[in-house]
């Protein structure tokens, strides 16, 4: 089996359609995709009208957090969409999204780029607007070569000259939040540093005592030393280790399926969920 954990579509800040990327997924040859939009869920419904025959759909969202000063993401699967407390967090994180890209707007432009929000505002469409779309501006403009170029110090990257804080969630708060709703939670690429300070190993053992299930572990941003520290520390705390290629189409150049996870953590996830269950593909 091969399985993806980790994608994201227009319903948030990918290129892909949730039909498109469900059918991109079959045509990768996946027979697990998990859709994983920044704290939307939006994306769901479309993609499991298109599923195709022979595609699992994993139902989850990437909710986005913060622990001592610290931007984090967080995976969490299969859900229960319509609990009450955790559907209002996401809610309060979306609703803070456009002023925080306009700040950023307004950053760039007092830096020389004349980016402007309507030109943000047309790249992001209907999705949830996020850095890579004032990123994909950026790149409309010339002003970097890709939108992986504009998460640098310089440009977006936290804490960088023009990154904007947004509210984010507390990370104890989500995994209990996603525990409450049935759902299951994986702590995203925590050894990104290219993308900024990272939250420290002391904290995800807190985490993993809170009741975290898991860490992504082979992801783009991780070279062959941090894969091999987080799956020690994985092992050292008893949790499940992920592989996904964190794709968003165009925007990033990683595949569908470039890195995968083992069929026996996908099944302990399963196992692990009572607030939704995989879609299996009808052949929409």
């Amino acid at each position: 089996m091969r399985i993806d954990l980790h994608t994201h579509s227009t319903a948030s800040d990918g290129t892909d359609t949730p039909a498109e990327l469900v059918r991109n997924a079959a045509a990768w040859g996946l027979d697990v995709v998990a859709l994983t939009d920044h704290d939307s869920v939006g994306g769901h419904a479309e993609a499991r009208a298109a599923l195709p025959e022979g595609l699992t759909l994993v139902t989850g969202a990437e909710l986005s957090c913060r622990v001592g000063g610290v931007s984090m993401h967080m995976l969490a699967y299969l859900f229960d969409p319509d609990e009450p407390e955790l559907a209002r967090e996401r809610e309060l994180v979306r609703d803070d999204r456009v002023p925080r890209a306009r700040g950023m707007v307004a950053r760039l432009q007092e830096l020389g780029v004349p980016v402007t929000w309507e030109q943000v505002a047309r790249i992001a469409g209907d999705g949830a607007v996020g850095r890579p779309h004032v990123a994909a501006a950026m790149v409309e403009l010339g002003v970097v070569e890709t939108v992986s170029d504009a998460f640098t110090p310089q440009w977006l990257a936290n804490d960088g000259r023009a990154y904007v804080d947004k509210h984010e969630l507390d990370p104890f708060d989500a995994v209990r939040l996603v525990k409450a709703a049935g759902g299951v939670t994986v702590f995203a690429h925590p050894l990104a540093v290219k993308r900024g300070r990272t939250v420290p190993e002391s904290v995800i053992a807190e985490l993993a005592a809170a009741g975290l299930d898991g860490v992504e572990v082979d992801h783009m941003d991780h070279d062959d030393a941090a894969r091999a520290r987080l799956r020690g520390l994985a092992a050292d705390l008893g949790l499940l280790t992920t592989g996904s290629s964190d794709y968003h189409g165009s925007r990033k150049t990683v595949a569908l399926g470039e890195y995968t996870t083992d069929p026996e953590i996908y099944g302990e996830i399963v196992r692990r969920a009572t607030g939704a269950f995989p879609v299996p593909g009808a052949g929409g």
